[in-house]
């Protein structure tokens, strides 16, 4: 496993960000695809429908998002993950202290639901009152998800030696790690 510091050994085209709900996957995956020049597909677009529901056609829509030579996108949901994986050769891992995760997690749901943001597919935040009531309110998730890529991601190393997983545990490490990507694509990388 590489660290903020680390040089890749090689230049990555399909990437995912992995990180707990309110890590930032999304926005660095649009980052990177912009300074690479390579799509960007936001995962939660592919897989929610109207009232929340799975779309049917999502596991064929992420064959088809990895089969591409280039893209970036966040490593989510169990049943696409070994596909994703299989396919990518990188992945960051946004292992932020929890703190700073859920604070741009509620920070992020406050946000949404008082400016009533649509996210996918005609789908909203929910009421934030409803945090008490639902048991799968996204800041709930957050919290009970809150450890389980720090199992998930070292067995996933293993088992994917192609795969350059680099651990990011700032957002510090990040804006450290997208420098080094953007003076290593300057000098011709």
């Amino acid at each position: 496993m590489l660290s903020a510091t680390d040089p890749l050994p090689a230049r990555p085209q399909r990437i995912l960000v992995a990180g707990v709900s309110g890590s930032g996957k999304t926005s660095l995956a649009g980052r990177l695809g912009q300074l690479l020049e390579v799509p960007h597909t936001e995962i939660d677009a592919l897989f929610h429908g109207p009232n929340w529901t799975e779309r049917t056609d999502f596991m064929a829509d992420v064959d088809h998002l990895s089969s591409a030579p280039g893209w970036v996108t966040e490593w989510q949901y169990r049943q696409a993950r070994p596909l994703l994986a299989e396919r990518a050769d990188t992945l960051l891992w946004l292992d932020f202290p929890m703190p700073v995760s859920m604070w741009r997690l509620i920070r992020r749901t406050a946000r949404r639901r008082l400016r009533r943001e649509e996210l996918w597919n005609g789908n909203f935040e929910g009421p934030l009152w409803t945090l008490f009531t639902d048991r799968d309110h996204i800041i709930r998730w957050g919290w009970q998800t809150r450890n389980k890529l720090k199992a998930a991601i070292p067995v996933l190393a293993q088992s994917q030696p192609h795969l350059q997983v680099v651990r990011l545990r700032s957002p510090r490490e990040v804006e450290h790690w997208v420098k080094n990507l953007r003076h290593a694509l300057a000098a011709g990388w």
